[in-house]
């Protein structure tokens, strides 16, 4: 019982962390130059989830901006809203789902306890 709560716990804080990304990655979609990064899930001993950050270094768009000297070509976030969406609406499931399952194995701990007196 304590190792689903510990696996779920775990799953909460990596998928906090993947919101985070998700955040940090939206909130700079139009900041010139920026980089997304990616959260990827590794497993751990006794069932924990770890979460792997990343920079994902493909080049952003490019575009010609007026500037004091005159044109230049400048290089956008590489950040695509159309995929950072749907991800932060997985993610809230999946962060829903886990939370769920700590709530669950609290319940049978408590009935386990009550039980026992």
């Amino acid at each position: 019982m304590i190792s689903a709560i510990h696996s779920s716990l775990s799953a909460l804080s990596a998928f906090a962390k993947k919101q985070e990304s998700i955040a940090d990655n939206t909130a700079n979609v139009n900041t010139d130059g920026f980089k997304k990064t990616r959260v990827t899930f590794q497993s751990e001993a006794a069932g924990a989830v770890a979460p792997q950050v990343s920079k994902v270094d493909t080049p952003g768009p490019l575009s010609y901006e007026q500037s004091p000297e005159g044109y230049a070509l400048v290089e956008k976030s590489n950040v695509e809203i159309a995929e950072e969406i749907p991800q932060a609406m997985l993610n809230r499931r999946f962060y829903q789902a886990n939370l769920k399952m700590v709530q669950f194995s609290d319940e049978m701990v408590g009935s386990l306890l009550d039980i026992k007196r």
